[in-house]
Parts: structure tokens; sequence; C-alpha cells
């Protein structure tokens, strides 16, 4: 255990970490915090919870120069008005034995004007979102060009609500010479390719792994292909998972078990190669949102498909290439959580298990399926999708739909969904109980004092 004491964080810090009754360090703290303290970009996994607010505040307020006014010193950007308001209260407590020490929260769905009348007098440190932050630097009224310490908090959050596009705007505002510390539960592609961009030799800290063996179960089930659609769905009641990917091996069997699965009341979509551009897409938005809880897709058409909360995988068929297999667990069990991979195997599929024996962990472990009641409860979706008519092409940016939504439609922060705009329509996952509401909401105020078509997808 590493002590607070122990640390080289200047004397009036420590003294605010013993009246917040801090004392022990988290793993994240002993392991970000001294390559902060050094002046290093740091590259963090690690989950809410885990104590990363306190290490960055810490590691930014050591910076500060409390004695330089008229210039903001440090950014930190994130994804929910409900998180930037926690990470503002956590450093502010962290800064109470600093002096004069201003801090201002700048956050959208609530009016701008206040927020640029507090802008009169240059704070030493902004807490916001990105599409808060982006208005007021495009505004001239917040000058980052000084920042010299920008903080991107669950940098995956902000990429699931469409925010990145935001984000490199608003790192383009700031200098190349920054300190730049990302924290982010999973590294999809596009937060990897967001590191390489933004930082300079990044120090890189895991705190969870992405996913384990021990933390991945798998169950092998003795069945024969024409019993497999019913197998599936006795194992969907059973588990009642949230979100489940089921792996197919041919475009055929994809297409004819989603429609088997839709017809018996699962909430299932079908993504395969015969679909079109805007069907993948579609497919994809409801899936990654919450709003579809079965997702029935081929290993290519799934290939790049990102989910971190991804509970239950289903294998319809085993995979003759035992490497196809590996990444078919390994879409679940990610972030530390655990995950659950169910394999159905026909008699003939014997020598394909026999070839990814050697991979798993231990011995297969054989089930029994459990029965399929008379009136089955199927998992139903908690998010709904919504679609409006407009997108890039109408300089429509995902920063205005949560203005929106936060705003005139009456959503907290952390109720909005995964957002994605293409260049003419947006999707947004918003509560399905809300979903009717929120459209009519939309619909008749608009987004930005603009109206377009809002429909329910």
């Amino acid at each position: 255990m590493t002590k607070f004491s122990d640390s080289a964080l200047p004397a009036p810090l420590l003294q605010a970490v013993e009246q917040r009754g801090y004392s022990q360090m988290t793993p994240i703290q002993a392991q970000a915090l001294p390559v902060m303290l050094a002046g290093k970009d740091v590259r963090a996994q690690a989950m809410t919870g885990s104590g990363k607010t306190a290490a960055f505040g810490l590691g930014l307020l050591a910076y500060l120069d409390v004695a330089q006014v008229n210039k903001l010193q440090a950014l930190v950007l994130c994804p929910t008005r409900e998180l930037a308001d926690q990470v503002a209260k956590e450093i502010r407590a962290l800064a109470s034995t600093l002096p004069n020490v201003k801090l201002l929260s700048v956050c959208g769905g609530v009016p701008i004007q206040h927020q640029l009348s507090s802008l009169v007098h240059v704070p030493h440190i902004v807490v916001g979102t990105p599409g808060r932050v982006r208005d007021l630097a495009q505004r001239g009224a917040l000058n980052l060009g000084s920042a010299r310490t920008v903080v991107l908090d669950e940098a995956d959050r902000m990429l699931d609500m469409g925010f990145m596009d935001d984000v490199h705007a608003i790192l383009n505002f700031t200098r190349s010479s920054r300190r730049t510390w990302l924290f982010s539960a999973t590294y999809p592609a596009e937060i990897e390719e967001l590191s390489a961009g933004c930082q300079r030799q990044p120090q890189s800290i895991v705190v969870e792994q992405q996913h384990t063996a021990s933390s991945i179960a798998q169950c092998f089930y003795k069945v024969e292909i024409a019993q497999k659609p019913q197998a599936v769905m006795a194992l969907l009641e059973e588990q009642q998972a949230e979100a489940c990917l089921i792996f197919c091996q041919t475009k055929n069997d994809t297409s004819q078990l989603a429609k088997t699965l839709q017809q018996r009341g699962v909430v299932a979509q079908a993504l395969h190669g015969d679909l079109d551009q805007r069907q993948r897409e579609e497919a994809l938005v409801q899936f990654a949102n919450g709003s579809c809880p079965v997702l029935v897709a081929t290993d290519v058409a799934a290939r790049g498909l990102d989910i971190k909360d991804l509970p239950l995988v289903i294998s319809y068929e085993l995979s003759p290439d035992p490497e196809v297999h590996t990444h078919r667990v390994g879409r679940t069990g990610r972030a530390g959580a655990s995950g659950l991979v169910l394999n159905l195997v026909a008699e003939r599929e014997g020598g394909r298990l026999e070839r990814i024996t050697p991979d798993l962990a231990e011995a297969p472990q054989w089930s029994k399926l459990p029965p399929l009641p008379a009136k089955p409860q199927f998992p139903q979706p908690s998010m709904g999708t919504l679609v409006i008519d407009a997108g890039r092409k109408h300089k429509l940016r995902p920063g205005d739909i949560v203005g929106a939504l936060t705003g005139q439609a009456g959503l907290a922060g952390d109720e909005v969904g995964k957002i994605d705009v293409f260049p003419t329509r947006s999707y947004v996952g918003v509560p399905r109980k809300t979903l009717r509401p929120v459209q009519r909401s939309l619909q008749e105020a608009g987004v930005k004092g603009r109206k377009f078509r809002v429909r329910i997808l």
C-alpha cells in the first residue's frame, strides 16, 4: 500500500488529502500520480469508483500557479453534466487548502449567458462537457491556449455519446506543449487513435485488465442443428442478459435465426453482408445503445463491433477456425467485468471442438439445456432509439443533441445514451419509458433553434 504522505505532493495538498480522510492510495492513484507529478502524459485504464478523479485532481492542482490570474491553466472534459459536477466538487474540495482557486463548471443543458458572464473573470480551472466548451471557445469567450493541463475523463463514454469531433476541435485550441491525461475504462480503436494524435509518449497504466480467462466462463451444449433455435430461446430466457451477441457461420443462418427469434417475441436484429449500408448501421446503432438486446451476426459483419458491456455471447455453430473462436470469446468479459460464452455443438462439429480445446483454460464444461417455458419472458430493451433527420451536413453536432435532450426534453445527462451522427441523420438512445414524450419535445422545440423531423426507430 502507498501512502499519500510518501508522495511528492505539496504540503497544502497533503493537508487537503488528510482532511478528505484519504491515507492509502488506490491502485490508479499509486500508479498515475507519480507520472503526472513528473510532468508526463498519462493514458490510464480505470473504471468509475477507482479514485481517478482524486488522482488527476491532485495532479493538476500540484501544477497550479494561483498567483497567475487571467489565464486558464487546466481543462477537464467529462461526458455528462452530472459527472462534470462530481469532478468539480472533488477538485474544489482538494483545492480547499490553496488560496483563491477559481474553478468554473461549464456544461450544456443550461443557459449559456450565466457562463459567459462568469468567464469575464478567467478561472484557473474549467470542468465541462465537450459541446459547451467547444461552443464557448469558438465564441472567443474561453481562451484555451494558456491551458497547461488537459484531462479527458471517461473518454470512451465521450466516444459513445458522439463527442469525438468536439474533443478534437477543443484540443486544436490548446497549446501543443500541454500535458494530456486520458482516462478510459476501455480502449477501442477510436480512443487509441485519439491518444496517438494528442499525447506525447504517454505512460500507459492499466488497473483493470481488458479481459482474462478467469473472468470469462464457457459452457458447451450438445444440440443438433434442428433444435438450435429452440436452444437459443431457452438460453436467452434463462440468462436474461441485457445484451447478447449470437455468432452464426453463414448469412442465411443469421437471417433465419433473427427472423425466428423476432417471431417468438425476442427483440433481435440481424447483421450480415447482404444488408445495405443503412440497415447495417441501424442494426449496430440499436445494439450499441441498448435498444436491441440481441444481435445475430456473422463473424465478418461483427468485425470492428466494440461493445463495452457485453455479458453474453452465444456461438450458434462452432467456428472451424480456433482464432475466430478466441475472437468471439474476447467480445465479452471486458474492463474487468465477467462474461459468459455459450457454445451450441452439433455432433458434426466434433472436429471443430477438438481444434479449439487446446486454447481453452480448462476442458470443455458440458451443461444441460434449460427447458423453454410455455410463456417465456425474453429480455426487453431499456432504451429506445430516436432518429433525427439531420446530421453533419446540417452542422448538427452531438453536443447540440445533448443540449436539447437535457434542456427542453428534461433528461438528465446520464440518461442520454449513445449518439451517432451521420451525414444526413442522427441517432440517439433514450430511456424507453421516455421515448414518446422526448420525441414530441424534440419535434416541437427543435435542436439548437432548428426544427427537424424526429421519429422513433
